[in-house]
């Protein structure tokens, strides 16, 4: 397992562009997961800890791609039908046992090899469909102007044995596995999820479903997170909502480090004066270090460390929680997993409103998606842009994202969208 350096987040405390802390970070990290072999049936999901190569040619032999007639092309009449005697049969998984000569005609089936040629010679090499001939007197008759290789599947076509096939840090998709099995794999090297201990802290916070004491509220960031958490990848410790008391966090949180490799928390970053989360970490032999973000919502974010194991403080307002996870801790987390982390993909859309905007941050605007009438989307902003509004991002469809240097948008302009789905919310 590889290990982080102790000042691996180290952070000058300046207001940091989203696209330069990202970077920064992602090229210092390493995964920190152990690597293991799995067979096919357990890797969906997993990234790949090693490039895999092809170790078969898919398909392995030149076959047929439909029930039909395998034929030398050079005994086909260019302008009339041809005739030419069934000397055999072959189907997938049966082979036609001795070769095929010139002349002649093999019913394949579809998938079934083609077959070789007599004496060492190369072997038919077009395939015509069974219902554009007709058979009379032992005899299939052939039309005329079918092209050479019609029909017929080529070994290594697919992929040919040797060649890259999945390269380190693919998340594994069941195409993957599929791509797998037909080059020869039946296990696969595998980075084994992430462990992460999450919790919530906050004298206020209760458990969903509990009875509210005044000033009270349910604590949301948590199974927001861990629903985030677990798309990414990762196995979650829910260690549930813990007093705001350094002694005791301190304690909860060197716990946690000896057997996860992350930690993440919400909120109690800040500093006021019931904020005991830096102090804690401190208190566990850690460092915690502000990250200032130039974007709107989650400006704070911590990142830290108690020896190796980092620890993600992200903000407090849910809606902060999660576009700060799907942009920033959820990458980072991606490759301590040994993911190849894939920034979440944007399409292009048109305003339907205009917004003013202050230069130097990024800035992302709740909307929602209504059809053009001329095969695009209009987007129109969620009415309240809080970031505790959790209705925001069940009522309407995704966010628009604003560049630093933007002063705001007027109807008619476009902007790149990314949908909640896309986010993992």
């Amino acid at each position: 397992m590889a290990r982080l350096s102790n000042d691996c987040f180290a952070h000058d405390g300046a207001l940091t562009g989203l696209g330069a802390a990202l970077g920064g970070l992602l090229g210092r990290l390493q995964p920190v997961a152990a690597a293991e072999t799995l067979p096919l049936a357990a890797c969906a999901g997993r990234a790949l800890a090693e490039p895999v190569a092809a170790q078969r040619s898919v398909p392995p032999h030149d076959n047929s791609a439909v029930d039909g007639y395998a034929v030398f092309h050079a005994d086909l009449s260019p302008d009339g039908e041809t005739r030419l005697p069934v000397a055999g049969r072959a189907a997938a998984g049966h082979p036609l046992a001795a070769g095929q000569a010139r002349s002649s005609a093999v019913l394949v089936l579809t998938g079934a090899p083609m077959p070789a040629g007599i004496a060492g010679q190369p072997g038919p090499d077009t395939v015509l469909m069974q219902e554009d001939c007709r058979l009379e007197d032992g005899q299939v008759v052939i039309p005329p102007s079918i092209a050479r290789g019609a029909n017929r599947r080529l070994a290594g076509e697919d992929i040919r044995a040797g060649a890259a096939m999945l390269a380190a840090g693919r998340r594994l998709t069941p195409a993957d596995l599929a791509l797998a099995a037909a080059a020869g794999h039946a296990v696969l090297p595998v980075f084994r999820p992430l462990r992460i201990a999450l919790l919530s802290t906050g004298d206020e916070l209760h458990q969903a479903g509990a009875a509210l004491p005044p000033g009270g509220i349910h604590d949301a960031n948590r199974p927001l997170l861990a629903a985030l958490l677990a798309r990414t990848g990762c196995v979650v410790s829910d260690l549930g909502i813990q007093p705001d008391r350094r002694d005791h966090l301190a304690a909860v949180f060197a716990a946690a480090a000896r057997d996860h490799d992350a930690i993440v928390t919400s909120g109690g970053v800040s500093g006021g004066a019931e904020d005991h989360v830096k102090d804690a970490i401190a208190a566990a032999g850690g460092q915690l270090h502000m990250w200032r973000l130039a974007i709107r919502p989650g400006k704070p974010v911590a990142l830290g460390q108690i020896g190796a194991v980092p620890v993600f403080g992200l903000p407090g307002n849910p809606v902060a929680a999660a576009l700060t996870f799907a942009f920033f801790a959820g990458p980072l987390l991606q490759r301590l997993g040994g993911y190849v982390p894939l920034r979440p993909r944007g399409y292009p859309v048109t305003a339907d409103f205009a917004w003013d905007k202050k230069p130097g941050r990024r800035e992302w605007l709740r909307v929602s998606l209504r059809d053009d009438g001329a095969g695009g989307w209009l987007a129109q902003p969620y009415p309240v842009d809080g970031s505790g509004i959790l209705t925001s991002l069940t009522r309407s469809d995704g966010v628009i994202e604003l560049a630093e240097d933007s002063t705001g948008l007027r109807p008619g302009d476009r902007v790149v969208f990314y949908g909640f789905e896309g986010l993992g919310l």
